[in-house]
């Protein structure tokens, strides 16, 4: 076998394992930093400001955990593109592109506004202005992460689940599926913050998927 033909097998092998490690990963750490995240923040704005000081470890440690997530979602994103490869077809590999990236940007966002929100309550001198920034800043991150973050995340699992019907790259019952959880996120109109988990559930099986079919498949594979 000459070079060129070693790198396409070797690319074979490794691309779908790569995409189902990235897609656990983005899972894992996105769903702990969510919920890490709630457990800090509660929903009820009657709570003040009071208990910042009590969510401070959550909300440090959801602040650590989601720019590994957001780097795992680019890999997952790269080498779902890759698996597709030259059957992808352009408009909508433009939309889940755009749509993924998006999704990401508004995440990150809005983690910046909850780390602004510990920054305020540490470094703020006067408490009244501190709870008045804190509202503001809370209410400003649920819109981000539970409406527009959301529907961008809806709009990528769309896109890809009609890539998989066109391509034939993924079972149908799993396209459907994500047609489903899309809608869902589509449609869901709350700030909880655990209606997010939704999307990190369906990358987590989409992995576990790929993974699985990798090592059926892999015993048949040609020797080289």
């Amino acid at each position: 076998m000459d070079a060129s033909g070693a790198s396409s097998e070797f690319r074979r092998l490794t691309t779908p394992r790569s995409a189902a490690i990235a897609g656990v990963l983005f899972a894992l750490l996105f769903a702990g930093s969510l919920v890490l995240l709630r457990i800090a923040i509660p929903e009820e704005v009657a709570r003040g400001t009071d208990w910042i000081e009590q969510g401070t470890p959550a909300l440090s440690g959801a602040l650590a955990l989601m720019p590994f997530a957001g780097i795992s979602f680019l890999w997952f994103i790269g080498v779902v593109r890759d698996r597709i490869g030259d059957a992808e077809d352009k408009f909508f590999a433009s939309v889940f592109f755009g749509s993924g990236l998006l999704f990401l940007a508004m995440v990150f966002v809005s983690m910046a506004v909850a780390g602004g929100i510990l920054a305020a309550a540490q470094a703020g001198p006067d408490p009244a202005s501190t709870e008045e920034i804190v509202y503001f800043a809370r209410a400003v991150m649920f819109q981000i992460s539970n409406v527009y973050a959301l529907r961008m995340a809806g709009v990528f699992m769309i896109s890809l689940g009609t890539i998989w019907l066109r391509t034939g790259a993924m079972p149908k019952w799993l396209a459907v599926l994500t047609y489903v959880a899309a809608i869902t996120l589509l449609l869901t109109v709350t700030l909880s913050l655990w209606v997010t988990l939704v999307f990190p559930a369906w990358v987590l099986l989409v992995s576990l998927h790929i993974l699985l079919r990798t090592f059926v498949r892999r015993p048949s594979d040609p020797q080289t």
